[in-house]
């Protein structure tokens, strides 16, 4: 199929046609589109009316940036292939404008009676304005005597004299809508007053001929007549003399047919008759025509086939009216019979084609056209019979990668062959067939543009057609391009080190490439010149470089695979030298300023960036005080210094390579004092008290104190007051307060403070008021009434107490009442001041009824109370009383019973009786009544019926009435009973807060029940839990069901009742069921509710949750409401909901900024909502303006200056603190850059404008800005003009003819006129220097050229044109010019060049090289651009400057790609364009975000980083790439990068990053439509790396042998430090030895070393460098040991002197140096050789001795010491060594080891002896007593008073006890006296015992509570059964089995013996146990004391051994 397709080539075909018409605005932006298809390629020609816009391109688009009128007219496009071409039918495009009136006022006359005909004033315009007629300011409608005709004439009939006036227009385009009106028309009416005899009919205005187009809506015809009297005219209409009756209006004048068809066409007369006159009519008529479009009525086949030297008929027929012509076009080409003879257009218009030719074959089109439009039709015509032939085949070829080729392959054949490329298989190119560089071209052959390396091969040419194929091929070979890849950079090196500048080349291997480098043009000789090297692959090496080496070095390839160059530029610099002869004076000009000057320096071969100025004040350490002086100055007034200070200054010069030396110091100079210039700061005052303000403030700035403070000046008066200061002296300006006393009670003071120097009084403070504090009222109010208005309540009446005695703020008054003798129990209520009325009133209430009280009132302020009213004695009213008490019934009997009360506890009056009645159980009719006198408390009521049921009642009264009844039931004859429950209890009417018990009532108890008491669980119900009583209802036996209010909603309740009568309350009832009270509102607002401010439109709601038992209802239903409104606002609030109960806060959002807004809270269930929370308030924070200042107006006041004003932004659109304006200004209908002018504070409403454009019209806005940022500024824009100036120079200057003797010029009027252009001077002249006579001519205008004759053949003349405004003449414009006519075009320049740097968002800079001129002068630069893919050029500028060589283009789409290119325009003509530009692409901001920014660490270097792109619905577009910011943490200004990546990827990979640094990193992504925010920085860290070099390495304490060498930590450590590695060696061996000695520092710290090991004079080489995981280079210094030139010599022989473990050395001073000697130094060194290292460093140097302890020196160790004296040239030489002394202390006789042998030898034999003594004397009487044991075991105990130093001792000796003390006394047995290395174990006791004590064995171990102290953590008794038993002299200290027991059975809690002690036999009787025998205590004691001497002598003996162990060690 795809061979198929390639032989048939497809004709070109239109897939739609355009619109007829088309209508667009001025200035809009047109395209118009050729919608074509065909076999490619296609290429189109754009045609208007008839002249070519374009040549054949493949661009089908034609676009038009601006319309303007001259744009209107028919367009078409041609498209033509291989095939054919055709003509595409026409559009018209219609431009809408409009212009002005072209006519000024004007007037005419009409006779009174005739016709006024006024044609509307001419305007250009399309479409015709639609026009409106004015009189005097009043729209003039259409009626009887008016006719507005259809060409807008205003025809005024049968004119009378008030039609006279001033007329005017007003005309619309309704298109785009501008408006404009006309300069009047006066008409004046003539022949007034004569006499109004009839006029005969006259037609005015006659039908017109007109001709429409069917399908058109309506078409008019018109005719207007006049006649007097105009009432009796009237018109009537034939067509083709048939009266007409349809379509009549506008007073018979207009006849409109509605959709014209064919059959409306015909003559059409109107006739105008006077009715009732004799007079004849008259008639006018003309012709309708109606136009019919062309249409087809016979086509063409699109496909036609005939053979040659045949004869082919191609039909076209068509119809309309009028009828069609019929044009024939081959190839878009019109046939005519001159070029083809063999054509001819038959009868119909057929077209006959006579002996077919093989160029015959071709697209063939057949138009109709009529008046009414046009149509189209077309076939293809193929001839057949002829072979295809290629008749130039393609050849082999070899290109350059990148460069373009052309494989030519030229056919023959009939039809024309169809041309198909291929390569191998591959088709590259055909008519069906394109890949993207492969261009099948219209002559057949194939252009690959650009070529690629692997487009290398064979390429084949296939022709074919019907009749067969022909083929050819060719062989092509591409070259890889030679390029420079890695280009010489730029370099800046310091003198005297080395430049590298590379040269990286990529070739073909087949290529072979030469270098060759070139220094400002010239070649450089690299073999002749030692300290260059060039290497094979073209690096260029400069060693010791110098400042001949500076310029640009370029390096040239050149090979047959293309040459390159490049180039870079070598700098050489150094530092500069120190300023000189500064100098230093006060400046006579300015007050507190110094003049400073200096002679500019030696630069150092680079220019100096700045001076440095470093002050000295006060002799205090320089510091910089200037950092950015210009490079120019060689002098600077410094001002703003501080009086009575002295100043001292230098310099240094900076430039690109560092900071030069400073210069000397100037003179010190001293400014003089002056009073000081600033207040004190911080002044505040509070009052203390009624009568004293406080006054608190701090000295004035440092700065400002201008000399030593002497004191402080306070002055102070009343507030408003015309009164005089009183002053307060303070003497020390070390008292910053002052208490202001004596002052005036609650008055308002205004005080400032000031301090004083010896100069004079400084400037007082900004005043400072405040009030002293109130004080209470000191007098009552007055007037004060009082009186009881019920019994309850007592209404006030006062007079406010005079203002100046209330002494502060009235808060209101307290209204006072009190019962007599209770004057602590007042009863008070505050009352608000009312400040309106003269009386007071208030009320008192809830006070106790007939109650005398005493009544007063005062006034309150925030101190206190002041003083009562005099207290007035009242009584409330009475009342009825209460009920009586204690109501009971005595002596029941069959007709009588005893009643008895007690009164009222609440008489509320006097009681004047009592009411008693009675009457049988419901039978009113019974009732019997008695009142009783008021002492009466008990009645017997007599005349009962014996067993029946009576209700009896009792009431008090009072004056006032009965009071409550009190009653009861009972049967007479029966006494009444504790009555029963209720029973049947049931609950229905379950509410939120009430339930209703229906229940039967228990048994009475024979009486009446007096109340039912209703008892509850609540919340949680059980059989166990509590009931509580929650409800009770009295006097109501006859209750039968109860409400008990008062419940809580959505609770659980069980009820149960009891009743009471007058015995007693009733068991309780059955319980109810369990039931819930149903939900309710809640009854409570949250708590803790406050408000915070979260952002500028929203603030923080937190709250505290309503509790659960709040809820009143289902929890999962609760939530909370929050209401909120801008504070005072009357508006409608807004509300949320919140459906969490447990949420506790709440952003409130979309708020105003800086607002402060009103909120409450309100909980809500599944019910209602519960009440508001009070209010709380809050502010948003701060935004920017919401508008623009209002009122802005602008007034020019110079050429280059506007003067504007505004007023302030309106308070609600202000949103936070106005902090300043900005005025917005730019050039109207310009697309400059806008500018802004920023106006500092919110004082200042006004700013003058400067710099501007003249006679400029200017759109200027104004807008506020907050701390967050611009607002939005005022809208409309204010329009102002700057006013005008002498103009800029006339542009555009040209030769368009030149001749040997004359030539004429053209220009362009300025660029800037500044003004209206009133003339033109041309001044010219020979250019030569002895030229004096010029010619001067002066041209009007409007002239635009000047023709100079009689000028010398082949001379250059020089001409000046200038141009003049009423301000004078402008700027003169030069031009050369050569009378010659051998001048030709320009060449062309080169390519244009476009930095990425200088790519911005709508503008780039373009810079190009000019090409030869022609001998013609360049007049100027044309600037093209095209939008990609576009191919349409436009002209950005045709105006560039002729001696520019860049250009910035403005005015670009951001995110769209451009090609740019240059002509050059000289007076003969244009160049050809330069080459095209490389794509560009500006770019733009926007404002979306990325989420979920993540890093990975990869390596040392690089960091992995991952975002996921913003929400679909966000992305605004789609995103186009991502700009990723990047630095390091806490540097970001210093080290802050940028990574743009132009694809919409997830991820980068950032490079070359510092190794173990933390990195921040945000992404924005980027849109057409710009830039988004950058996200929240993410933080990470590279992997560690090899560290940096240490930053320093310093020397310190240099002595002959020793160093001491510090180092600073790497500048980029790269990781963590683990060490240093310090390498030194001599430089020169030493004593033929060169040592390298390596020093590992393990750890970041210390970073120093002492090194000893150094010879004297020899120079050492130190490298240090740092290690993380693995060492990173290193920093290396060299240091000679002294000692150094002009140091000291060596002093004395030192000598030494010893006291006790003191040594004093002494020495004599030697020869000082070349600098005084500063201080000593003393070495050491151990004697055997060791190293010396400094001992003492600071020896003052005026001693020649130094006394120190011999602490410091290693005991035993015989050390040498030398001293060495230091200056300021270094440590100088050392004394010679001093004697060895040995460091041994001398220790007194009794601390020798002999002593301390010889006392412990004799205390041991001592103690030997005394032991032996006393166990001998106990051994005799082991057994004497043992008898005497018994039954019963006696509790011996040693003497209390010998334990405790038993106890010291073996605590001492550590040995492990374990005492419970409690209360002082131990519990437990005595501690075994022990060496502290032994164990004791209490089965070694009881198993070598056991045969001698049998008995005790069952009660050796004690109970656990005895044997365990703090639960046994400290036991000595726990047990080891395989512990062996260990010494002896265990064995032998429990020889005695008497003395084991005593010790093992001590009772707990005991401490001394007792008389006797019980213990309980088997039987549990106690037994009695005598005391023991007194020789048992006495053997006991003797053993207590053996003990005793035997732990101390064992004590002794330790001691002494180790005093002599530390004898031992000592020896």
């Amino acid at each position: 199929n795809l061979l198929q397709s390639d032989r048939y080539d497809v004709p070109p075909y239109f897939k739609t046609e355009p619109v007829r018409s088309q209508l667009h605005l001025e200035r809009n932006r047109l395209v118009l589109t050729c919608m074509a298809e065909g076999s490619w390629p296609l290429e189109f020609k754009w045609i208007h009316n008839t002249t070519e816009l374009t040549r054949f391109s493949l661009e089908y688009r034609y676009l038009i940036p601006s319309l303007d009128r001259s744009h209107a007219g028919f367009y078409r496009c041609i498209v033509r292939n291989r095939v054919g071409a055709l003509l595409q039918r026409r559009t018209e495009v219609q431009v809408a404008f409009m212009g002005s009136f072209e006519e000024g006022e004007r007037s005419q006359s009409v006779s009174q009676g005739e016709g006024a005909v006024v044609p509307a004033p001419r305007i250009r315009s399309f479409p015709q304005p639609q026009v409106t007629w004015f009189r005097d300011g009043r729209k003039i409608p259409p009626s009887s005597r008016i006719a507005i005709t259809l060409d807008n004439t205003l025809v005024i009939l049968s004119t009378v004299a008030p039609d006279a006036g001033r007329y005017y227009v007003q005309a619309v385009n309704d298109k785009n809508g501008e408006n404009k009106t006309s300069q009047p028309i006066t008409l004046s009416v003539e022949n007034v007053g004569g006499p109004a005899d009839p006029i005969a009919p006259t037609i005015i205005v006659p039908p017109r001929n007109t001709s429409v187009v069917t399908g058109t809506s309506e078409v008019t015809m018109e005719c207007v007549a006049n006649a007097r009297p105009l009432i009796k005219l009237s018109i009537t209409w034939r067509k083709n003399g048939v009266l007409v009756t349809s379509g009549l209006s506008d007073f018979n004048r207009r006849l409109t047919i509605l959709s014209p068809v064919v059959a409306d066409a015909g003559f059409y007369e109107c006739e105008a008759i006077l009715r009732s006159s004799s007079v004849p009519s008259v008639s006018a008529g003309a012709y309708l025509h109606v136009l019919e479009p062309p249409q087809f009525i016979k086509e063409p086949e699109k496909h036609i086939t005939a053979e040659m030297e045949k004869v082919v008929d191609i039909p076209c027929q068509a119809r309309g009216v009028p009828q069609p012509d019929i044009v024939w076009y081959k190839d878009a080409v019109p046939i005519g019979p001159v070029k083809y003879p063999r054509y001819r257009v038959l009868v119909g218009g057929s077209l006959q084609v006579n002996g077919l030719l093989p160029d015959d074959t071709g697209m063939f089109q057949c138009f109709a056209r009529n008046a009414a439009g046009e149509v189209q039709t077309n076939t293809y015509l193929a001839v057949t019979s002829i072979a295809p032939n290629i008749t130039a085949g393609p050849s082999d070829s070899t290109v350059i990668d990148g460069m373009s080729v052309i494989l030519h392959c030229e056919t023959s054949g009939a039809p024309r062959p169809a041309i198909t490329w291929q390569k191998g298989e591959r088709v590259l190119a055909s008519g069906s067939v394109q890949l993207p560089r492969f261009t099948l071209l219209e002559s057949g052959s194939l252009l690959i543009s650009p070529s690629h390396i692997s487009d290398a091969g064979t390429y084949t040419c296939m022709a074919s057609n019907s009749r067969g194929i022909d083929e050819a091929s060719a062989d092509l070979v591409v070259w890889a391009r030679t390029r420079i890849t890695t280009p010489p950079q730029d370099q800046s090196v310091i003198k005297g080190t080395k430049a590298v500048m590379t040269c990286g080349v990529t070739h073909d291997p087949s290529v072979t490439v030469r270098h060759v480098w070139e220094k400002e043009g010239s070649v450089v000789s690299v073999q002749s010149i030692p300290r260059m090297r060039l290497d094979p692959d073209g690096t260029l090496h400069i060693s010791q470089t110098w400042s001949g080496d500076i310029g640009t070095y370029t390096c040239r390839v050149t090979s047959v695979g293309g040459n390159d160059s490049r180039s870079a530029h070598l700098r050489v610099r150094q530092l500069p030298h120190a300023p000189e002869n500064p100098s230093a004076l006060l400046s006579t000009s300015e007050k507190r300023a110094i003049d400073l000057a200096w002679a500019k320096p030696f630069d150092g071969n680079s220019p100096l960036i700045r001076y440095i100025l470093e002050v000295s004040e006060n002799n205090a350490p320089w510091a910089i005080l200037l950092a950015n002086i210009e490079p120019e100055s060689t002098a600077v007034t410094v001002n703003g210094l501080i009086p009575a200070r002295s100043y001292q200054f230098r310099l240094c010069a900076v430039n690109d390579v560092g900071k030069g030396q400073f210069s000397k110091e100037t003179d010190r100079v001293s400014l003089p004092e002056e009073p000081p210039s600033a207040p004190p700061q911080n002044v505040i005052a509070s009052g203390r008290t009624n009568q004293s303000i406080m006054i608190q403030w701090q000295p004035p700035p440092e700065s400002h104190q201008n000399g030593i403070l002497r004191g402080y000046t306070v002055r102070y008066r009343l507030t408003g007051l015309p009164v005089d200061y009183q002053i307060k002296n303070i003497s020390s300006p070390d008292v910053t307060n002052l208490l202001l006393e004596d002052l005036i009670i609650w008055t308002n003071y205004e005080i400032e403070v000031a301090a004083y120097n010896g100069a004079g009084l400084g400037t007082f403070s900004h005043k400072v008021t405040e009030w002293t504090l109130q004080g209470v009222p000191t007098i009552a109010p007055g007037n004060v009434q009082a009186e009881a208005v019920n019994s309850t309540a007592i209404r006030f009446t006062w007079m406010a107490p005079n203002p100046q005695f209330i002494n502060g703020i009235n808060q209101g008054y307290k209204l006072l009442a009190w019962e007599r003798g209770r004057d602590d129990d007042v009863s008070m209520v505050t009352v608000r001041p009312n400040f309106q009325d003269g009386v007071h009133v208030g009320y008192l209430t809830g006070l106790k009824k007939f109650t005398e009280y005493y009544t007063s009132v005062l006034c309150f302020t925030t101190p206190g109370d002041g003083p009562r009213s005099p207290p007035r004695a009242l009584r409330t009213q009475e009342d009825t009383p209460g009920a009586v008490g204690h109501l009971s019934f005595t002596q029941i009997l069959d007709t009588s019973l005893k009643v008895s009360w007690s009164e009222p506890g609440e008489k509320n009056g006097v009681l004047t009786g009592y009411r008693i009645s009675w009457e049988e159980y419901n039978r009113t009719n019974t009732r019997v009544t008695h009142y009783l006198p008021n002492v009466t408390l008990e009645y017997r009521v007599t005349g009962l019926t014996a067993l029946t049921t009576y209700t009896i009642e009792v009431a008090g009264m009072t004056s006032k009435g009965q009071g409550q009844l009190s009653s009861s039931t009972i049967s007479s004859g029966v006494p009444p009973e504790l009555p029963g429950p209720p029973t049947n209890m049931a609950i229905s009417n379950i509410g939120p807060r009430s339930v209703t018990l229906q229940f039967k009532p228990g048994y009475d108890g024979k009486t009446s029940i007096s109340r039912w008491q209703v008892e509850a669980q609540v919340g949680v119900v059980g059989e166990t839990e509590d009931w509580v009583m929650v409800h009770q209802v009295s006097n109501e036996p006859e209750a039968r069901s109860l409400e008990v209010p008062g419940l809580n909603p959505y609770t659980y309740y069980r009820f149960r009742m009891r009743q009471v009568n007058i015995v007693g309350v009733s068991p309780p009832s059955q319980p109810s069921r369990k039931i819930q009270t149903l939900p309710a509102p809640p009854d409570i607002a949250p708590a803790n509710v406050t408000l915070r401010t979260a952002s500028e439109t929203s603030l923080w709601l937190r709250w505290m949750p309503l509790p659960e038992w709040e809820y009143n209802g289902n929890a999962e239903q609760v939530g909370y409401r929050v209401q909120y409104s801008r504070a005072g606002s009357q508006g409608r609030a807004l509300i949320h909901i919140i459906g969490d109960r447990l949420e506790r806060e709440f952003t409130i959002e979309d708020l105003e900024e800086w607002t402060e807004y009103e909120v409450r809270v309100q909980a809500v269930n599944g019910i209602g909502t519960g009440p508001w929370s009070q209010p709380v308030r809050g502010r948003t924070r701060e935004s920017v303006p919401s508008c623009g200042p209002t009122n802005v107006s602008a007034f020019a006041t110079t050429s280059s200056s506007i003067l504007v004003r505004w007023f302030e932004v309106p308070e609600p659109d202000r949103n936070g603190l106005i902090l300043g304006y900005k005025v917005v200004y730019k050039e109207k209908d310009s697309d400059s850059a806008v500018h802004f002018w920023t106006v500092e504070g919110n004082a200042t409403h006004s700013v003058q404008l400067t710099g501007l454009g003249k006679y400029v019209l200017f759109e200027i806005q104004v807008l506020a800005f907050t701390r967050i940022g611009d607002g939005r500024p005022s809208s409309p824009p204010i329009l102002e003009r700057t006013l005008d100036d002498v103009p800029g120079p006339p542009v555009g200057i040209l030769f368009p003819e030149v001749r040997t003797t004359s030539v004429r010029l053209i220009w362009q009027s300025p660029s800037q006129p500044n003004g209206i252009i009133l003339a033109y001077q041309i001044t010219y002249h020979l250019n030569s220097t002895n030229s004096n006579a010029a010619t001067v001519d002066v041209l009007n205008p409007s002239a635009r050229q000047y023709t100079v004759t009689s000028l010398k053949p082949e001379s250059v003349y020089v001409f000046r044109i200038t141009a003049q405004t009423r301000k004078g003449w402008g700027e003169a414009a030069e031009a050369l010019v050569v009378t010659t006519e051998k001048r030709a075009r320009p060449q062309p320049t080169s390519r244009p060049m476009v930095p990425q740097k200088d790519v911005q968002a709508r503008q780039v800079l373009l810079s190009w090289e000019p090409g030869s001129d022609g001998l013609s002068p360049v007049r100027y630069y044309t600037v093209q651009l095209r939008e990609l893919p576009e191919s349409n050029w436009t002209v950005h500028s045709a105006s560039v400057n002729h001696e520019a060589s860049s250009y910035i283009v403005s005015r670009l789409k951001p995110f769209t790609s451009y090609q740019f290119r240059v002509k050059a325009t000289n007076d003969i003509g244009d160049s050809e364009y330069s080459e095209e530009s490389e794509e560009l692409n500006p770019t733009l901001k926007m404002h979306e975000n990325v989420v979920n920014v993540a890093i990975q660490s990869a390596t040392a270097t690089q960091l992995d980083v991952t975002w996921d792109p913003p929400p679909v619905d966000a992305q605004n577009g789609d995103i186009q790439g991502y700009k990723v910011y990047f630095w390091e943490f806490q540097r970001k200004n210093e080290t802050e990068r940028l990574r743009t990546l132009f694809m919409p990827e997830g991820g980068v990979k950032l490079k070359n990053l510092t190794g173990y640094t933390t990195y921040m990193i945000s992404v924005a992504p980027f849109n057409a439509a710009g830039d988004g925010p950058r996200s929240a920085p993410t933080r990470g860290r590279t992997q560690q790396a090899a560290p940096s070099a240490p930053s320093f390495i310093h020397f310190s304490e240099l002595t002959t042998t020793s160093v001491n060498v510090s180092w600073g930590e790497p500048t980029f450590p790269n990781g963590i430090i683990e060490g240093f590695r310090l390498v030194y060696e001599p430089c020169t061996p030493v004593d033929g030895v060169s040592k390298t000695v390596t020093v590992d520092v393990k750890g970041s710290g210390p970073l120093w070393l002492k090194l000893k090991d150094l010879a004297e004079g020899i120079t050492y080489n130190f490298r240090i460098r740092a290690k993380t995981f693995i060492y990173g280079p290193e920093v290396e210094a060299n240091i000679t040991t002294g000692p150094g030139d002009g140091a000291p010599g060596p002093p004395g022989e030192p000598f030494i002197t010893r006291y006790g473990s003191a040594l004093t050395i002494h020495w004599t001073s030697g020869d000082p140096g070349r600098a005084p000697i500063t201080r000593y130094v003393i070495e050491a060194r151990p004697s055997d050789e060791g190293l010396w290292d400094i001992l003492i460093k600071d020896i003052p140097k005026e001693v020649t001795s130094h006394t120190f302890n011999m602490d410091i020196l290693k005991q035993g160790v015989s050390y040498d010491f030398r001293v060495i004296g230091v200056n300021d040239y270094g440590y100088g030489t050392p004394s010679p060594n001093s004697p060895s002394i040995s460091a041994q202390k001398v220790a007194p006789f009794y601390e020798e080891w002999w002593f301390l042998v010889v006392v412990a030898l004799v205390g041991l034999i001592f103690i030997l002896l005394l032991v032996f003594i006393l166990i001998i004397r106990g051994q005799s009487k082991k057994y004497a007593k043992k008898s005497e044991s018994g039954e019963c075991t006696p509790t011996a105990h040693l003497d209390e008073g010998r334990f405790p130093a038993l106890e010291l001792n073996n605590r001492r000796l550590s040995v492990k006890n374990s005492f419970c003390r409690k209360n002082g006394v131990y519990t437990r047995s005595p501690p075994r006296p022990s060496p502290g290395s032994l164990h004791y174990s209490d089965e070694d006791v009881s198993t070598k015992y056991n045969d001698l004590i049998p008995a005790e064995s069952s009660s050796l171990t004690e109970k656990p509570s005895e044997i365990s102290d703090s639960q046994g953590s400290d036991s000595e008794y726990e047990v080891d059964p395989n512990r062996q038993k260990t010494h002896s002299f265990v064995n032998h200290y429990i020889s005695d089995p008497t003395y084991y027991n005593s010790w093992r059975r001590q009772q707990k809690g005991i401490s001394r013996a007792q008389a006797y002690s019980y213990t309980e036999s088997e039987s549990g009787d106690p037994e009695h146990c005598a005391p023991p025998p007194l020789n048992a205590q006495s053997a006991q004691s003797r053993h207590s004391r053996l003990s005793f001497l035997f732990s101390f002598a064992f004590i002794f003996y330790v001691s002494s051994l180790v005093s002599l162990d530390t004898c031992g060690t000592r020896l």
